[in-house]
């Protein structure tokens, strides 16, 4: 089973995606946008730039678990991936993301 990409609408009327690994795990957890447009071009870039290594930007959080951002050209943000375990882990999750985002479907859950 492949990735998707899954857009949702959430409670206070702004847009968001999840990329699902074929496994049906979330990978990766976009930004809010204001318009399911934004959301789309999100998608979009998220496609494009994790193919690029230097775009993930590895994160340790306070509590001390890594985590990951995937960054767009201009520097923002494109979206986040959970707390992981170990650095290994993290760099799995990474690694799926690299797989998942080119071909995964588009499911519009909004």
């Amino acid at each position: 089973m492949s990735g998707k990409f899954e857009i949702k609408k959430t409670n206070n009327e702004k847009f968001m995606f999840n990329l699902k690994a074929g496994n049906g795990e979330i990978i990766l957890t976009s930004a809010m946008y204001k318009a399911k447009a934004s959301a789309e071009n999100g998608i979009a870039s998220v496609r494009e730039n994790s193919q690029n290594d230097d775009r993930f930007d590895r994160r340790t959080a306070s509590n001390d678990s890594p985590y990951f951002a995937l960054k767009a050209g201009n520097g923002e943000d494109i979206g986040r991936s959970e707390m992981y375990s170990s650095k290994s882990a993290m760099e799995n999750g990474i690694a799926s993301v690299r797989k998942n985002a080119p071909d995964a479907t588009v499911s519009d859950l909004s």
